[in-house]
């Protein structure tokens, strides 16, 4: 009898303590949960370009996404294709997100192609295909930080993440925390490649989920706008 006593005891202090180190664990994550970081400011908006149904698209006010598929659409299926199936199908429930590929004004044809490829009947009012002149691809392009040009059909696997107040977002140091410890020299992560399935997975997805945490804090009011990891590396982000 005495021995059950015991053991209820036990399991019921066991019960009783598990939740509070839930909590304890919880704490730190949250107190060091750092921004994702602005890569570069002003990027140049595309409220020049239009839709399929001849409506203004913009980067202003919106979580975007943003890719550059430029001539021959139907060559980047695999591109569209994961950016639809590793990131839209993800994140399409969050308030202002969006998708926008850019591709020149002759180019609507193929792309219409491309969107009944990877919509598969679901709903896709929140990934934009976008046309304008090539020159103003270019432009939007140029404004974003970027370690690989557009080629001359304004194509990059890359994507970049931008924000509401047309801020690229990313990361400053992309280091692993054994290059952390064997002080490595630093390297940013500008654009995720969308034909490295395990980067879309893995990198892309944790920023935009700390992204939109971001967001829902300054809702809360509970965001500190002067914790960047740009602040810790004496980094300065380019404007």
């Amino acid at each position: 009898m005495e021995r059950k006593k015991v053991t209820r005891n036990l399991v019921l202090g066991v019960l009783f303590f598990l939740p509070v180190m839930f909590l304890i664990f919880l704490y730190p994550a949250k107190h060091n949960y750092q921004p994702l970081d602005i890569i570069k400011s002003h990027i140049y908006d595309i409220d020049t370009f239009k839709n399929f149904e001849g409506q203004q698209v913009t980067l202003n006010n919106h979580l975007t996404v943003i890719g550059f598929l430029g001539n021959n659409p139907m060559k980047h299926l695999t591109e569209a294709s994961n950016l639809k199936e590793l990131v839209y199908d993800k994140f399409k429930g969050f308030k202002k997100f969006q998708i926008v590929v850019l591709f020149p004004e002759n180019q609507k044809e193929q792309a219409k192609q491309l969107y009944e490829e990877i919509s598969t009947y679901e709903d896709l009012r929140f990934f934009e295909f976008a046309f304008g002149d090539p020159s103003e691809i270019q432009t939007v392009f140029n404004s974003l930080n970027h370690q690989v040009a557009l080629d001359t059909n304004y194509f990059t696997p890359q994507v970049f993440i931008v924000d509401k107040e047309l801020n690229q977002r990313g990361r400053l140091d992309d280091r692993t925390d054994q290059e952390i410890e064997k002080a490595s020299e630093i390297y940013p992560l500008y654009s995720y490649n969308t034909l490295e399935v395990a980067e879309m997975k893995n990198k892309m997805s944790e920023d935009m989920r700390i992204l939109f945490t971001e967001y829902r804090q300054k809702r809360k009011g509970d965001f500190d706008s002067t914790t960047r990891r740009a602040n810790d590396l004496n980094i300065e982000h380019e404007q």
